[in-house]
């Protein structure tokens, strides 16, 4: 008898989208405007920081679950922004980046026949994630133009079965942030249901317009049960550190830390230790943050503006969600190919952040975390479009 040679789990999802987009727009020059990642330089400040750190030879393992020096300056800076009081000690894991920190997550809490939740549109890793711990995605829609999720079909979604529910505020890929009252309601939810909730707030920094980022855990009856999720990578333009971080109450942190502790052993110990830096910038860095955000969002907004192609406005992170539906193409996939190839330009086809395909064919994402040049670049190529491109009719 001849044995199926992969696992029935790997079967279930394919390879990040994301990820190949940016392969194939270095096979053919294009500007990526696909993968989420700055290509300016990070603070000098940092970069100090890891070299004096391998200076001092702080290259081999640090504690599994964290620098000590790190998660105690992380619990300083939790303190001031979200108001949180976090045990450094019992309460922090740091992880390898904030993908493996869902999914350390999600195998130290879910179990086989668990549900979790998760808003779709989504980021591509969650349901993999889910998976991956033996569970079952449950998808509830977040509705455009404002992304807002019907609340009818979010309380149908909680069950018995229901152990945990996704958050992604600032949300990639549509650029919404969850209001104090939306969340009140999931808090509500997540009790009534004694449901967990993972919240991924990686963008918290990255807000527009006055948007204000709400924290899951400082909501009445939401600290003991939620895993708040984030990391290095998008505050401080260091996506290669791969420096993620969790906070959890020390029950689940105690249960977590083992998972990631046989996942990957740790994170890399000299840029632990220059996230220290990171952590004890003054709050002007994240004030100028906010400024640069704006003028790259209002750069990209104004080429697309021009080239004809319908957008929503992001209230948080650094992407666009545009409507692709007027140029007529069967799907997605096939107008992005034609973005690289014929325009050169990298995006992320709509489709990779639904359950079903068919829901995101008339969408794609732009990242717009780039160089004033880049970005430059990428609108002196999409203006092509016009002329090229003949509306459907």
């Amino acid at each position: 008898m001849q044995k199926q040679k992969t696992s029935i789990k790997a079967s279930q999802f394919k390879e990040s989208i994301i990820r190949e987009m940016t392969r194939v727009a270095l096979q053919h020059n294009a500007v990526n405007l696909a993968q989420g990642f700055p290509d300016f330089p990070c603070p000098p400040e940092l970069k100090r920081a890891a070299c004096e750190a391998i200076e001092t030879d702080v290259n081999q393992y640090a504690i599994t679950w964290g620098d000590r020096s790190f998660r105690h300056a992380l619990a300083e800076k939790v303190r001031w922004y979200l108001g949180l009081e976090i045990d450094p000690e019992r309460q922090i894991t740091v992880t390898c980046g904030s993908t493996e920190a869902m999914a350390a997550t999600m195998i130290a809490t879910v179990d086989p026949g668990d549900e979790v939740i998760v808003f779709e549109p989504y980021y591509e890793n969650y349901a993999p994630d889910a998976v991956l711990a033996s569970a079952t995605p449950r998808y509830v829609s977040l509705h455009p133009p404002e992304w807002t999720f019907d609340e009818a079909e979010l309380r149908q979604a909680f069950n018995e079965h229901t152990k945990a529910i996704i958050i992604n505020t600032p949300h990639n890929p549509t650029g919404k942030v969850f209001t104090r009252e939306e969340l009140t309601l999931i808090a509500e939810l997540c009790q009534e249901w004694d449901v967990l909730a993972f919240t991924d707030e990686i963008y918290e920094h990255i807000l527009y317009d006055g948007t204000t980022h709400v924290a899951m855990a400082t909501l009445p009856g939401m600290e003991e049960r939620t895993v708040t999720i984030n990391g290095l990578s998008k505050t401080y333009s260091v996506t290669g550190w791969r420096v993620g971080y969790i906070l959890a109450n020390p029950e689940l942190t105690g249960a977590i830390r083992k998972v990631h502790d046989f996942l990957t052993v740790g994170a890399p110990a000299p840029l632990q230790r220059a996230g220290v830096t990171a952590m004890q910038l003054p709050v002007s860095y994240y004030e100028e943050l906010a400024k640069l955000y704006v003028q790259k969002r209002d750069s990209i907004l104004h080429t697309l503006d021009r080239v004809g192609i319908s957008y929503f406005v992001p209230e948080g992170a650094y992407y666009v969600l545009a409507d692709i539906s007027r140029f007529g193409y069967k799907t997605d996939i096939e107008f992005a190919q034609y973005l690289i190839k014929e325009i050169g330009v990298a995006v992320v086809p709509g489709s990779s952040f639904f359950s079903q395909p068919e829901a995101g064919k008339d969408f794609i994402r732009f990242c717009f975390s780039k160089k004033p040049e880049t970005l430059a670049a990428a609108s002196d190529r999409l203006l092509k479009l016009p002329s090229i491109l003949q509306p459907a009719t």
